[in-house]
């Protein structure tokens, strides 16, 4: 995980303006990439089916695996592929349908190693993290991490993406999101 050093920072005067606009057109270019319409692939669901149940199974039965709604993402959105102090988004080869909110939860994700950064993109993009589709588009996200896990990479965050998972799982319950 890298840090966010090309994002404008908050501070007095032009930088706050800064990274206030950084952040506005982040969410601006989000929302409208959501709306192409594409038949490239980011997120299949058939590993949804497979993988979802299977690094999931510790919350028990009835986790989801269909979206509840898919939109067009970057499908790669981390901090290495993100410029500034104008905003820019590099490394387009893996766009394409993806669960609503995938974007989001992946810049989030790539955001837990460094408390004040995560802080601040849930509060940017709480809309989109805060909706049904943001928190399942977290959940898939966990998957991919956990899956990456099992292969040897990044092994000590499993704790961590469990108890995310755990998160998640919760306030989808108390929306209703889990069928429980």
């Amino acid at each position: 995980m890298t840090s966010d050093a090309q994002v404008p920072k908050s501070g007095t005067g032009a930088s706050d303006r800064a990274a206030t606009a950084w952040w506005s057109d982040l969410r601006t270019t989000l929302a409208c990439l959501s709306a192409v319409r594409t038949d490239r692939t980011a997120v299949r669901q058939a590993y949804l089916d497979r993988a979802m149940p299977k690094y999931l199974a510790f919350l028990g039965s009835g986790v989801p695996t269909t979206p509840p709604a898919w939109s067009t993402a970057h499908g790669d959105l981390h901090w290495a592929n993100l410029a500034g102090p104008e905003l820019g988004i590099l490394d387009w080869e893996g766009w394409g349908t993806a669960p609503a909110g995938y974007d989001a939860a992946l810049l989030h994700a790539y955001s837990v190693g460094m408390l004040a950064t995560a802080e601040r993109v849930r509060q940017e993009l709480s809309t989109v993290l805060d909706s049904e589709g943001g928190r399942f588009a977290e959940l898939v996200v966990i998957i991919e991490l956990l899956q990456s896990a099992e292969r040897g990479d990044n092994v000590e965050l499993v704790p961590a993406l469990r108890q995310w998972a755990e998160e998640v799982w919760h306030r989808m319950a108390i929306d209703g999101a889990t069928g429980h």
